[in-house]
Order: structure tokens, then sequence, then C-alpha cells
């Protein structure tokens, strides 16, 4: 992870009903910390949020704490991370966690987790960012999320190429080795919608 520094993790604020949810949210804390890298993430001490977080501290690593305002009271703003930058909302919050991050990773989550996980995607597709992003599925969390993903390529929505902008392991130590490496496809920088072949030859 010679050229990763900040490694930027969307999680959950609540721990989920599987253990192993937990672990590996601790599991990934610990060896960001332990490779010398810095995690940048929600900001918050609640959920897989909170777990994330309190394990690079507990290794003595860097936190940047990424959090609204109007969450940093509701969503309990982690106290012990000294690095915390409060935004104006989230759509702040989402630019500045992009701009720090090297990386992305998805844990398991809910809605807000889903919504920053495509937003970053989007990005990618977009050519506004080469940056890898890995999707953590934990326990066949995100099987079904996958499987809209193919079949939106298979219906055409998606290019097949672009199945290749994220990264999909089931365990943390895969996804460090194989985000490392990753090529991310080539992708047409956004310019308006494309032709179809019909259209092309008509």
């Amino acid at each position: 992870m010679s050229d990763i520094n900040n490694i930027c993790v969307f999680c959950g604020s609540k721990f989920g009903n599987d253990d192993l949810f937990r672990q590996s949210a601790h599991e990934l804390g610990d060896l960001i910390a332990q490779n010398g890298k810095q995690l940048v993430y929600g900001g918050g001490s609640v959920g897989l949020m909170g777990v994330v977080a309190d394990a690079v501290l507990e290794n003595d690593g860097h936190v940047i704490g990424v959090i609204p305002e109007r969450l940093a009271t509701e969503e309990l703003l982690h106290a012990k991370v000294p690095d915390m930058r409060v935004t104006a909302d989230m759509h702040a919050r989402k630019a500045t966690m992009a701009e720090l991050a090297d990386v992305f990773i998805a844990l398991p989550g809910g809605y807000g987790t889903f919504e920053e996980l495509f937003e970053i995607i989007t990005w990618a597709q977009l050519g506004f960012h080469r940056k890898p992003i890995g999707l953590l599925n934990i326990a066949g969390f995100y099987d079904p999320l996958i499987q809209m993903i193919d079949q939106s390529i298979t219906a055409g929505f998606i290019k097949s190429d672009n199945r290749d902008l994220i990264v999909v392991r089931t365990t943390v130590s895969e996804m460090l080795d194989a985000i490392e490496t990753h090529e991310l496809p080539q992708v047409r920088v956004w310019n308006g919608p494309q032709t179809t072949p019909q259209q092309e030859t008509s």
C-alpha cells in the first residue's frame, strides 16, 4: 500500500446483527494503523463508524473525521478524534472526504453508506476521479447489491467495463491487498449522452 496514505471508509452508524460486521470493522481499523495509513471517515462515535475509528486510535493511528454540523450532536461526534472537520452540510462532508481520500472502502451499512458508495462510483464512472473503490462483502451482505449491478449491466444501463470500477472482496486482508494494485478501467469523460448504434447509422 505504498502509494496509499488516506483510506476513506463508508460504514453504518449501527452495528448490524452479525458479529462479523463489528469484527471486520475493527480488523480494518487495526490494519489501517498498523500499515501506517490514515483513516478518513464520517466522524461519528457510534456503530461501525465508531468501531473502525476506535481501532485506529487504539493502534496510535491518525483519524480524520468529517461530520456535518447538524449531526455533530445528533450522531454523537467522536470526542477522541483530534482531527475533526465539521462541515456545513452533507454535500460538503462528502466532497471533503472525497478530496482527502486516496481510496474508498465500503463496509456494511444503510441508506447513508449506499448513497456515499454510489456517488463515489458515479464520480469515477464520469471520470471525476481515478481512486480505487472497494466493496467489503462481509457474510454476503452486498450480494443483492452486486446482483443488481450485474442486472443493470445485462439490461444495458452500465457498461460492462465499468463493473471493474469496484473491487469486491469478502475479507479485510484480501481487500487491502487487492485495492493496492487495482487498475480502474479507462472511462470516457462525460460530455453528454452517448448515441446508440441505431442513431449512429441513421
